[in-house]
């Protein structure tokens, strides 16, 4: 019995550090490609994401993944006119055309 306690223990724990924390990183650790702007960042799972993910016929494993929906690059920070009014993000996918942005984190420009 105790030795099940202490695993389950240590699974909660393992499970709360393993757990992404949203995060704002800087604008220029973004690797994947140019900041986006987007309209708004939902979870996977939200209605309007998963509407959007079906008709594009694309699976994701995990649904706690942050999407940016309607998307735009920033393709000089600091410069005229990269300025975003919305939600700046780097995301790992970002070939849907503008429409859908996967696995994405907020930036600070």
């Amino acid at each position: 019995m105790q030795f099940k306690l202490a695993f389950v223990s240590a699974a909660l724990a393992t499970l709360a550090v393993a757990t992404p924390a949203p995060r704002n990183e800087p604008a220029s650790s973004c690797s994947t490609g140019p900041v986006q702007c987007c309209d708004s960042t939902e979870s996977a799972s939200s209605s309007s994401a998963a509407a959007i993910l079906g008709l594009l016929g694309i699976v994701l494993q995990d649904l706690n993944v942050l999407v940016g929906l309607t998307c735009s690059p920033i393709t000089v920070i600091g410069a005229s006119g990269s300025s975003c009014s919305a939600q700046a993000v780097c995301c790992d996918d970002n070939s849907h055309g503008g429409l859908i942005s996967i696995g994405c984190v907020p930036v600070t420009l």
